[in-house]
């Protein structure tokens, strides 16, 4: 496998285990993957204003992309959740969508949540973008 998740024993245990605090890249191939968005391959805006549906989406969108790339969940190394108007209770429907699309295999990556005022259009609320390593 050509990600090694790492938990030292010397930080606290990860936020409900949805993440890794490390994780090392020992593949040969580097893939980025552009912030996806709640966007329908025709380029419709699936859930207006809520949140988990949109999540949803854009989960699948990354999905998606990382099948483009010949890679899968595991292969994931990094990602970012940007979220508008982000409030704590946002959390568990915002994983669980991730959950639903990659079908209770969510990556335990190195991951970074990020409450944000706004996205590229008013319209979206999450964004997910990521860095996948491949043997």
């Amino acid at each position: 496998m050509p990600v090694q998740r790492v938990n030292p024993p010397t930080l606290a245990p990860p936020i409900q285990d949805l993440y890794a605090h490390v994780a090392i890249g020992t593949g040969t191939r580097f893939v980025a993957i552009a912030g996806q968005v709640a966007t329908a391959a025709d380029g419709t805006l699936v859930g207006p204003g809520d949140h988990a549906l949109q999540a949803e989406q854009a989960f699948r969108n990354l999905a998606l992309a990382l099948e483009a790339a010949g890679a899968g969940p595991d292969d994931l190394i990094k990602n970012t959740i940007y979220v508008v108007r982000h409030r704590p209770e946002l959390v568990g429907p915002v994983f669980a969508a991730a959950q639903r699309v990659f079908e209770g295999r969510w990556p335990r990556s190195a991951s970074t949540f990020i409450g944000v005022q706004s996205l590229g259009s008013a319209d979206w609320l999450i964004e997910v973008d990521g860095y996948a390593v491949l043997a």
